[in-house]
């Protein structure tokens, strides 16, 4: 195996001889699926051993090295990071720290040696959020030594296209109850038993095949992942890890909004000058590299504090702030390139029209942004009863992941919380902090020598975002549903009614 600075450089090559960075139009991006020649041609570079220690072949499962390759695939393609990502953050790494040594082996000399590829089944047609709710149940066959499989799941990334499946399913008692836990399972594809009753038409991903699977498999007691403490733990620990590293698909995705942004705004003229000389245009620009650097800030805290080793089932502050931000900035940053660019942009197989699409369901799929909000809010919030803490501000300058960046904002943080506040407040506070936060990451990267100025420009929009949020949150007053909306409100109605 060579190392992984030799990788990168062939894998950057390829992927930019496939994806040919500069060509505006392409018919293939308006194609669903990816070619095989082209997958193969990714494939047998092993971008996926970056997720695989070296003991089995792989780059070594450095964290940092899994961001790169991450960030890489999405300078030129945001769904080959996707699909690198769920190959990588939802299954080979659960497979490293809870398959039995045997399964693990054999998985992954498939991977490297024969371009296999592996997913995650966990959403339900009646239960995407409520995934403790699931469904899909299995019950254990004692005589042939395997668990039987069975339910429905969907919205699963490579469906009909994965090799192997992390199926999650609940126990049913000797009753015929469904448990209260949650268990993880690796399916063979070979062994068949999932269909495929449905394929969805996706509004973007195209590169990603999604649809609704029928599931009744059979699978080896020994295939069923074994971890320290329950099945929702270890689901916590998949998840949070995978949040965790959302930063990677997000860098190489945010450079390249920026860099086109740029490159428009400096060849393009309007009334005389060049775009990037006019002011809101330099904002915009200013926003997108601000995105740019929490999202570097964001890479540096996780490649720090996130081996492949380390349970994150309690790091849920940390997933959902880093998650919830840098998705909210990708989708930003993909509305401004489009913004910038105009009606050229707006085509389907433009960057900038392809980017609004393929970047919106990251602030939905592995937790809704609103309700990741709102749970930084509640683990806050329980955090401070515990030390009989009322003052949001007291409390945040001396909370690890907000010691410095609490002073930037002490000012508005400087108020008594009230514990019984509605979702919308939690939510709204919810998005303070996870910027909050993330300035704490922005200026521990800064204190590593990152460059000053663009520390400084992201500063200073983290400091506007969290001011505008926060008068927002502190104002007394709130909108409300009106029920009967359909009383009086015909503005054509009134036209009659003044004619006679």
């Amino acid at each position: 195996m060579i190392d992984f600075e030799s990788f990168l450089s062939e894998y950057k090559k390829r992927l930019a001889d496939i994806f040919k960075k500069n060509q505006e139009t392409s018919k293939s991006a308006l194609k669903r699926g990816i070619s095989e020649d082209s997958l193969s041609k990714i494939l047998d570079v092993s971008p996926l051993a970056a997720f695989i220690p070296s003991e089995y072949g792989g780059l070594g499962g450095n964290t940092a090295e899994a961001l790169a390759m991450l960030e890489a695939s999405s300078y030129q393609s945001l769904p080959l990071s996707l699909m690198m990502g769920i190959n990588g953050a939802l299954f080979l790494q659960p497979i490293a720290n809870y398959a039995d040594e045997s399964v693990k082996q054999s998985i992954y000399k498939r991977i490297i040696d024969n371009n296999k590829m592996g997913g995650l089944m966990i959403t339900e047609p009646d239960f995407g959020s409520e995934a403790l709710k699931m469904q899909t149940s299995y019950t254990y066959n004692a005589d042939k030594g395997v668990y039987n499989i069975q339910g429905l799941k969907h919205w699963a990334g490579l469906t009909g296209m994965a090799d192997y499946w992390l199926m999650t399913a609940r126990g049913v008692d000797s009753k015929g109850a469904l448990g209260r836990d949650i268990s993880f399972f690796i399916h063979d594809s070979r062994n068949g038993g999932i269909e495929v009753e449905e394929y969805y038409n996706n509004l973007g991903l195209y590169m990603l095949p999604y649809g609704r699977n029928k599931v009744n498999i059979e699978v080896p007691e020994d295939h069923k992942l074994q971890g320290k403490g329950t099945g929702i733990t270890l689901m916590l620990d998949l998840l949070h890890r995978s949040r965790l590293q959302f930063p990677g698909m997000g860098m190489g995705f945010l450079k390249r909004m920026m860099e086109e942004a740029v490159d428009h705004c400096k060849s393009r003229f309007v009334g005389g000058k060049n775009l990037i000389d006019y002011d809101q245009v330099r904002l915009r620009i200013s926003k997108l590299q601000s995105y740019f650097t929490v999202c570097s800030a964001m890479c540096n805290f996780t490649s720090q504090n996130v081996p492949l080793q380390k349970n994150t089932s309690r790091m849920d502050v940390e997933a959902n702030a880093i998650k919830s931000v840098v998705t909210d900035y990708m989708q930003r940053a993909a509305q401004s390139l489009l913004q910038l660019t105009g009606a050229k942009g707006y085509r389907l197989d433009h960057i900038a029209g392809r980017s609004v699409v393929d970047s919106r369901p990251f602030q939905i799929f592995e937790g809704s942004n609103d309700i990741l909000y709102q749970q930084i809010s509640e683990s806050v919030l329980k955090m401070m009863r515990k030390l009989k803490s009322t003052n949001l501000y007291e409390f945040l300058k001396e909370y690890e992941l907000t010691v410095q960046s609490s002073d930037y904002f002490k000012e508005y943080l400087n108020f008594e919380i009230d514990a019984k506040m509605p979702q919308r407040k939690l939510v709204q506070l919810g998005q303070a902090l996870g910027r909050i936060i993330s300035m704490e990451f922005t200026l521990n990267l800064g204190e590593q020598g990152f460059n000053r100025e663009l520390i400084n420009n992201a500063i200073k929009n983290l400091q506007d975002e969290v001011n505008e949020i926060l008068t927002t949150f502190n104002s007394d007053t709130m909108s409300q549903v009106v029920d009967d909306f359909t009383m009086n409100s015909s503005w054509f109605n009134l036209q009659l009614v003044d004619a006679k």
